[in-house]
């Protein structure tokens, strides 16, 4: 099986491609690069397999939430390929691949992941993940753009993720009290994730067609439900 990744949401910048299970990435951290770098390392990692497009199964990408223009480089670079070559789409949440690399590179043995992304004017993008039997990131109820005094939680402890700890790590362990083990910041969304994720989701029939396959903005869908609310009342 052959899946190529791609992850631009935030500062950092990476692709991957994954044969038969085992992966290989490039990977940046170098803010507003992205544009630049993104199609080398695609290339990169194509020309050293000695693949075509056409020779894999599948694409994915991280549909957000994360830098609106960063989301959308990552969703245009994979529906490029995806129509050029005929391929399947599996879309992978930013979050959740934020998680995934605290599960693949900590050196602790905590299995749930409180993930926070610093999502500006005073909100984080928040969700709850748990490692599940073969180590793979599985979200715990749903995503949200939110507060950080405000956010909602199971009753369970692990360890806090992601860049929205180094903005409101006060208000988060206020909130989660003695259920946060402690906070790491330097984890990122990284395409070495984004392909693991995107395998798992691909076997579970995940896939889209890449006209289906579109950016996640969770204050877009917030303002939509928002509105669908007053519609209906």
């Amino acid at each position: 099986m052959k899946i190529l990744a791609v992850e631009t949401s935030t500062d950092a910048c990476s692709a991957a491609l994954s044969i038969d299970g085992v992966i290989t990435e490039r990977f940046e951290l170098t803010p507003k690069e992205h544009t630049k770098l993104i199609l080398p390392m695609i290339d990169s990692l194509m020309a050293e397999a000695g693949l075509r497009p056409q020779q894999l199964d599948a694409l994915s990408f991280s549909c957000g939430p994360g830098s609106f223009t960063g989301v959308r480089i990552a969703t245009g670079v994979i529906q490029g390929i995806a129509f050029g070559a005929d391929l399947p789409v599996v879309p992978v949440s930013t979050l959740a691949a934020v998680a995934q690399d605290y599960f693949d590179h900590s050196h602790t043995t905590e299995n749930i992941a409180f993930t926070a992304m610093d999502a500006r004017i005073g909100e984080i993008f928040w969700g709850v993940y748990q490692k599940d039997d073969v180590g793979l990131a599985q979200l715990i109820g749903k995503e949200a753009v939110i507060l950080a005094e405000d956010i909602e939680f199971p009753d369970v402890s692990g360890v806090g993720v992601g860049s929205g700890w180094g903005v409101y790590a006060a208000e988060l362990n206020n909130r989660l009290g003695n259920r946060v083990l402690g906070y790491e910041v330097t984890y990122y969304p990284r395409a070495s994730a984004i392909v693991r994720l995107g395998m798992r989701d691909f076997n579970n029939g995940l896939a889209l067609p890449v006209e289906q396959a579109m950016p996640v903005y969770l204050r877009d869908k917030v303002a939509q439900t928002e509105a669908e609310r007053r519609l209906n009342k």
